[in-house]
């Protein structure tokens, strides 16, 4: 494994508990940063912090509470230092149903969390990050943000929304060494499964060239460079991660 040098940074990870956020973390602990995990599973917090070590810290947090990210930020530059850098993992799929009888609390939910959350974390640590000139920033988006997947519009376009989040911060950030990104990958085999039908597990997979589901370490790869001091550049750009799916 390339150790990417992460060395005296500080980052939150949303959604940190499990699936891709947790790589992610694990994957920035060995670079030599601290983390804080914000999650709203407390249990599995506290096993993420256990296997994680020294470095780890955690903020019971519900994202969509604009107000309670602010706190969640307050609490982790205090715990763990100035936050340099932001991964967003936390989402969820919601249920699978055409766009004519899908439910209305759950689209709202959707939206709540995988946009709305990102918004309300990105206004949180944003303004730390400008007062001192430098951050790294990655939104976790998807595929279906891109494509759009059957009898999933609310996870689709929540995700499209956390694209165009991306690039426009990008662009207000962009005369500092800030730099905003977002990666698409495909589906990881991941909790976030248990939301889905086999049929639309099954059409994921099928739409993937290389005939496989993401691995969690690989989206934690690409993070880990993202979020280094090593891209000084790009900022505001869409990080493919599909095996190929992506045509744009």
């Amino acid at each position: 494994m390339n150790r990417i040098d992460l060395t005296d940074q500080t980052a939150v990870v949303t959604g940190g508990a499990q699936g891709i956020g947790f790589a992610v973390a694990q994957r920035l602990v060995q670079s030599g940063a601290k983390v804080s995990l914000w999650d709203m599973d407390a249990e599995r917090l506290q096993a993420a912090v256990a296997e994680l070590g020294e470095a780890a810290r955690s903020v019971v947090v519900d994202i969509t509470d604009a107000d309670a990210a602010v706190s969640a930020h307050a609490r982790s530059e205090q715990e763990s230092g100035p936050v340099s850098i932001l991964v967003n993992s936390a989402g969820i799929a919601g249920p699978n149903h055409t766009l004519e009888t899908y439910p209305l609390e759950d689209w709202r939910r959707v939206i709540e969390i995988n946009l709305n959350g990102t918004f309300h974390v990105n206004r949180a640590v944003v303004p730390g990050m400008r007062q001192r000139g430098y951050g790294r920033i990655v939104n976790i988006a998807s595929i279906a943000g891109k494509e759009g997947n059957p009898n999933a519009s609310a996870y689709s376009a929540s995700k499209a929304g956390v694209i165009a989040l991306t690039k426009s911060l990008g662009k207000e950030l962009a005369g500092l060494d800030i730099a905003v990104n977002c990666i698409t990958p495909a589906a990881a085999r991941t909790r976030i499964f248990d939301q889905m039908k086999q049929e639309h597990i099954d059409y994921m997979l099928s739409k993937i060239p290389r005939g496989r589901f993401l691995e969690v370490e690989e989206a934690a790869s690409m993070v880990a460079w993202l979020v280094s001091k090593e891209n000084s550049f790009t900022t505001g750009s869409v990080f493919d991660l599909s095996g190929g799916r992506a045509t744009y």
